[in-house]
């Protein structure tokens, strides 16, 4: 059979080429595809070979303590680790291969961990007991940061005379960031606070991650999200001045899309109180997740 010469042209320059851009396009999308899928997987390939590469460091952690074995345990410390315990002493890596420190209670309970990055957070309770181990990858692996214990009160403690100024931390801070990421978890945590002097739960909840929580020794139960959205609408119905207590000194440890703040805090009245935050950029805003605060008890108390 033969065609007409200029069908069989138009058919060649016309339909065929419609179908080969067609069938490129289409490999074109479906490499793209490919590669999202091979992403998307090692994604979560790597988050959960990092979370059992935390579990595993934790436990040797805690089985170093448990033994005392400080030539194990020192293999396990950051250079900049810092140990505050439940009457809020803070000890640094030195003093603690020195002078080994009895942990609290629940140190060695089941451990809930969650990885953000090079970060990798264990929470740890029983009782009234609760322990926050934050962990960094290092380029020789994962390396304990921040221990930090809080033993919360059996009862709420009689709280002092509120305060509903805010000009530290809400406005000014004894801190200078030191990078972009520093200067954009300032910006969010001073909204924030801003928020909680104005008892505004709506303008505070953009702050904090879902999983967000709070562990303080001058509370009676840990406050999630929700639980803390709850108290700030409570204090906005007593019209309690709420202003948080104001900044003495904090360090901050950036990880990428994961900052480690430790915080010294002075409140109105009463004594001082140790805080370690965990910062994670989220859909490009800079949220907090994690918060354990304890008073540091052989401190003197703010006078009235």
């Amino acid at each position: 059979m033969r065609f007409p010469r200029g069908n069989l042209r138009n058919f060649t320059r016309g339909d065929g080429m419609k179908n080969v851009w067609g069938a490129c396009l289409a490999l074109v999308m479906i490499v793209t595809l490919a590669a999202m899928c091979v992403t998307l997987t090692c994604k979560r390939v790597s988050a959960a070979g990092d979370d059992e590469a935390v579990l595993q460091a934790d436990r040797a952690f805690v089985q170093a303590i448990a033994k005392s074995d400080k030539a194990s345990l020192g293999k396990l410390l950051d250079v900049d680790f810092t140990w505050t315990d439940s009457k809020g002493r803070t000890r640094t890596r030195t003093d603690v291969l020195l002078n080994l420190p009895t942990p609290t209670s629940g140190y060695d309970a089941e451990a809930k961990e969650r990885t953000y990055g090079e970060v990798g957070t264990v929470q740890a309770n029983s009782g009234k007991a609760y322990v926050l181990r934050i962990w960094v990858k290092r380029p020789s692996g994962w390396r304990a940061l921040v221990y930090h214990e809080v033993v919360q009160a059996g009862a709420l403690p009689v709280a002092g005379p509120g305060v509903e100024d805010c000009e530290n931390p809400c406005k000014t801070l004894p801190y200078h960031p030191k990078n972009e990421a520093e200067q954009g978890v300032i910006t969010s945590w001073q909204e924030l606070e801003t928020a909680v002097t104005n008892h505004d739960s709506a303008g505070w909840a953009p702050h904090v991650a879902d999983e967000f929580i709070q562990v303080s020794s001058n509370n009676d139960h840990p406050l999630d999200k929700a639980g803390r959205m709850a108290a700030l609408d409570k204090q906005k119905q007593s019209a309690a001045g709420s202003a948080p207590a104001p900044l003495v000194s904090a360090h901050m440890f950036d990880f990428g899309d994961t900052v480690v703040m430790t915080c010294l805090h002075q409140p109105f009245h009463g004594k001082p109180i140790h805080v370690s935050r965990v910062w994670i950029k989220r859909d490009g805003k800079w949220v907090m997740s994690i918060s354990y605060q304890t008073t540091i008890q052989a401190a003197p108390a703010q006078a009235d």
